[in-house]
């Protein structure tokens, strides 16, 4: 089925099927409801403003611990931007090895368009990521001038680092020359030219983020508070999605 980009804003590449799906019911998270990362919403924001722009623009990779807002950041971009033209097409790690036949079916069109992939990172013998040399850089052909690509992971190098790979790595008039391995691994990270690290926030930034999902509550937020903290360290976690979690539990319990 041939996708009518006007109409649709998104898409996710199914594997078994070798083809694009329309995206009917698309997550409505917003920049503003993304609290504690505005230097990484700042940057990435004009990173795609420059893209849509027809400027110069980087590939982006988002990486840090988990459950910190790198997906939400993605999904509000597109809510941000689609109406002047912005597309997202979500693809699998598994499945970029499809992305140069992808990449062919969307060049050329009037729409800006961000690949997608979540969880992005490699394990010692993949070699998936060769495909996205091809696309993030070109080869023969130009990359497409509608296409950029934004990645989350919790890897910053994206592949697994030993300390047995620094072995060959030496000191030349005062340079750090890596060796082969390390630099192979390095290489794919290089090639994204923006890169925004997350973290996860301390007791006061989550109870910031768990008092956004809670805006019209009555009296004061002592308890609230105490019953977030205590959520919060049962999960060893004080991210965003772990806020997001305990809006979920305690609105069951006042039912």
């Amino acid at each position: 089925m041939e996708i009518d980009w006007n109409e649709t804003y998104a898409a996710i590449w199914r594997q078994q099927k070798l083809r694009l799906r329309p995206v009917i019911s698309i997550d409505p998270v917003s920049l503003n409801s993304l609290i504690g990362i505005d230097h990484q919403k700042d940057e990435l924001v004009r990173n795609t403003e420059r893209f849509i722009a027809n400027k110069p623009a980087n590939n982006a990779l988002l990486w840090g611990a988990r459950g910190t807002g790198k997906s939400s950041l993605v999904k509000a971009i597109l809510n941000e931007f689609q109406p002047k033209g912005l597309r997202l097409i979500e693809v699998f790690k598994n499945d970029l090895r499809n992305l140069p036949d992808i990449v062919d079916e969307i060049r050329g069109l009037p729409q800006k368009f961000i690949i997608y992939c979540d969880d992005f990172s490699f394990e010692e013998n993949e070699n998936t990521y060769v495909v996205l040399k091809t696309v993030l850089d070109g080869s023969i052909e130009l990359p497409p001038e509608n296409v950029i690509l934004y990645a989350t992971s919790n890897r910053r190098h994206l592949m697994p680092e030993y300390m047995k790979d620094n072995l060959d790595t030496k000191v030349v008039d005062g340079e750090v020359h890596y060796s082969d391995t390390v630099e192979e691994k390095m290489s794919l990270s290089d090639r994204f030219g923006l890169w925004l690290s997350f973290y996860q926030p301390n007791m006061d930034g989550y109870l910031k983020i768990v008092d956004s999902y809670f805006p019209n509550i009555k009296g004061g937020r002592e308890e609230l508070h105490e019953a977030a903290k205590l959520f919060a360290t049962i999960r060893a976690s004080k991210s965003g999605r772990t806020a997001r979690q305990f809006y979920n539990y305690h609105s069951t319990q006042d039912e």
